[in-house]
């Protein structure tokens, strides 16, 4: 354990400070300094010796987190990582991306701020790739049995690379240029440099695996072509079908998804040159959604220029507090104020659109909001609160319905659930050899479940393709949540 006595010597919680506003607006880094290591050791030194350590079932891989916690106190780095690794292909993404219901869990969270897993997590990583910790693990032997991986996100690579590792020869397809998924272009650079995708990258191309990115399978290569080159394919495309909002003015020019906006955004910090760009500089900017991708939305639109940012959210502000129907270890929701929310602009709840507007030129100039009240359970704008809201661009950010499976519903005549790829619990779709991975199954979900289930999902492949597996499987498709 770590320090038997650190949760009462290091009663405060301590994360890295963020870069002053002014100064983080001026560019796309990563909003938070650099940790100190001597306070990292603390504030993992405040991990208890829990008989049950609850943060093990609130992470849903399983993360061995009063371990490394143990470890990282001592100052034993190389050793951390090793059992960080163990549970977690890419700590890297997680301890950036991740909204830790593991610290929800903490048992000291019960009277006490959690203990900083998340930052502890992320300053391991950090510390491995600095010091060239982080080694390819090829395989020793080759099966010589082949893997297709559609899609390069996060569910997608954490399986390409145990499968790699288990000895099969893996390629990655991705449509877009660049591999990566969303980690590539749906999380702006102020949250995760690209640098760290990078660096894992070469890691599974040194161990063997293949990418092969601009390759749109169902149009490239048919779906039936795929699934005969190769003797198993895992499907990992993610929910990417946005939800939309249907109400009078939505084909106004102005009005687009939140993800057009940040992919955009993403590939011109790439160095690509985006003909007509959608950006914020200068213009009065609309958010429509309370989420991570709506906070996103505020923080490129501040960094472009934006002469102002609202941000509305259909539904009540959550507490500060955790409310009584969420009580301990439950993950609750509660209002949280993000780097992008701390740089500026308004936000509003309990704010129901209407209609966008148009001005005699028919371009957007605004949005027609009223106050939301609850009918019979239903969210409905409440008449006579009507109020314009000024817009020359309003970014949809309402989440997603589920994934783009058209081809693969002709192509390989798979059953949709609720908008996401059926599948059984190990994974496998109804077409035999075909598995699927992540949100594409799943629904739009945690990046750190999406790991979880491409581990899960190589060890039922693995087991597929040689009778047996060794590879870890540590959730099954039917999980919603870690039982405790």
């Amino acid at each position: 354990m770590a320090d038997p006595k650190g949760f009462l010597k290091t009663r405060e919680r301590e994360t890295p400070p963020r870069r002053p506003v002014a100064l983080r607006l001026m560019d796309w880094k990563e909003v938070y300094e650099q940790g100190d290591a001597a306070t990292t050791r603390l504030q993992a030194g405040r991990c208890m010796d829990c008989g049950v350590p609850f943060c093990h079932h609130g992470c849903p891989l399983g993360n061995l987190i009063p371990e490394w916690n143990d470890l990282t106190w001592r100052g034993e780095g190389r050793q951390a990582i090793e059992r960080l690794h163990a549970t977690n292909n890419f700590p890297e993404f997680t301890g950036r991306l991740c909204p830790a219901p593991c610290e929800s869990s903490c048992v000291l969270a019960i009277n006490q701020p959690a203990v900083t897993i998340k930052q502890v997590e992320v300053s391991i990583i950090d510390q491995a790739f600095a010091n060239d910790w982080v080694e390819p693990h090829p395989p020793e032997r080759l099966t010589g049995k082949t893997v297709a991986i559609v899609g390069s996100g996060p569910a997608g690579l954490a399986a390409a690379q145990q499968l790699t590792r288990a000895g099969h020869t893996v390629a990655v397809f991705e449509r877009d240029d660049r591999i990566g998924g969303l980690l590539r272009y749906g999380i702006p650079d102020f949250k995760m440099e690209k640098k760290h995708l990078e660096n894992r990258l070469r890691q599974m191309q040194s161990e063997g695996t293949r990418f092969r990115a601009g390759v749109n399978i169902g149009v490239d290569i048919t779906w039936d072509e795929l699934r005969s080159r190769y003797d198993a394919v895992v499907i990992a495309t993610g929910a990417l079908v946005p939800r939309d909002l249907p109400i009078p003015g939505r084909d106004l020019p102005g009005v687009h998804f939140a993800m057009q906006y940040l992919v955009q955004q993403n590939k011109v910090g790439a160095g690509d040159v985006i003909a007509s760009q959608i950006t914020a500089e200068d213009k009065h900017v609309v958010v429509l959604g309370g989420g991570d991708t709506g906070a996103d939305c505020i923080g490129t639109a501040h960094r472009q220029g934006a002469l102002s940012v609202t941000n509305l959210a259909i539904g009540i502000q959550p507490p500060t507090e955790r409310p009584d129907h969420q009580p301990w270890p439950m993950s609750p929701t509660l209002f949280e104020v993000s780097s992008a929310h701390e740089e500026g602009g308004e936000r509003v709840y309990l704010a129901s659109t209407v209609e966008f507007l148009s001005n005699e030129a028919g371009e957007l100039r605004a949005i027609r909001v009223a106050e939301t009240e609850y009918i019979d359970g239903r969210r409905v704008p409440k008449s006579g609160t009507e109020r314009e809201i000024p817009a020359d661009l309003v970014l949809l950010a309402l989440g997603f319905t589920g994934t783009e499976s058209d081809l693969m519903e002709d192509q390989l005549t798979l059953p949709m659930d609720r908008g996401n790829v059926s599948r059984g619990d190990d994974y496998q779709t109804s077409e035999a050899g075909v598995f699927v991975a992540g949100d594409a199954g799943r629904g739009q979900s945690l990046i750190v479940w999406a790991i979880a289930e491409g581990r899960a999902a190589a060890a039922a492949v693995d087991t597929y393709l040689e009778g047996e597996t060794l590879l870890p499987s540590p959730i099954r498709p039917t999980d919603h949540a870690i039982s405790i």
